[in-house]
């Protein structure tokens, strides 16, 4: 078996890690058991080779049954590393689900090493929850998510919850956490 590729294998780690084991989404872990993730190393050197591999992944998310693939993270380290110009392509994202029809099956989620909330300190540690270790785009089922909202007690305690874990853990025990070679 081939080795995977660097940037899949940190994205891996930080589901793993953070997304799954700081329980930020108490969803993630079973579509990451039942392997309905589909990570997608992207080459794109430029927002438009993004912009045609995000409608391409789109179409084949929402051709392909949830229990082969619930959900997709789609790893692009060599395109918006610079967290405003990431920040303004989801619009282009936003828009891509438009074209295709697909608002209210399918939602574009938001990664990045450098992302910072509106109104946040860059260094405030609640930044995390939206922090992967490279520009990452996550499409969902917006079907998956509204029947993991409804099983969950108290879906609204989330965000607070993952803001509290992530100060308590501060950015350099987050970094810590993702590093590599960390068992």
């Amino acid at each position: 078996m081939d080795a995977e590729p660097a940037e899949i294998a940190a994205t891996r780690r930080w589901l793993e890690r953070a997304v799954i084991g700081l329980n930020l989404c108490p969803f993630a872990k079973a579509v990451h058991v039942k392997r309905q993730v589909r990570f997608v190393l992207s080459d794109a050197r430029d927002t438009n080779a993004l912009r045609d591999e995000l409608e391409r992944e789109l179409r084949l998310l929402e051709s392909i049954d949830a229990a082969e693939i619930d959900t997709t993270l789609i790893v692009h380290p060599h395109v918006l590393q610079d967290f405003f110009d990431y920040n303004q392509f989801l619009d282009v994202a936003d828009g891509c689900v438009r074209e295709l029809g697909l608002e209210g099956d399918i939602q574009v989620a938001s990664f990045h090493p450098d992302y910072v909330f509106a109104g946040e300190a860059e260094d405030d540690p609640s930044n995390c929850t939206n922090r992967a270790p490279y520009p990452t785009l996550h499409l969902l089922r917006e079907a998956s998510i509204d029947r993991a909202v409804a099983a969950y007690p108290d879906p609204d305690v989330i965000i607070e919850r993952n803001i509290a874990t992530l100060r308590r853990l501060g950015v350099d025990g987050y970094r810590r956490l993702l590093a590599d070679d960390q068992a």
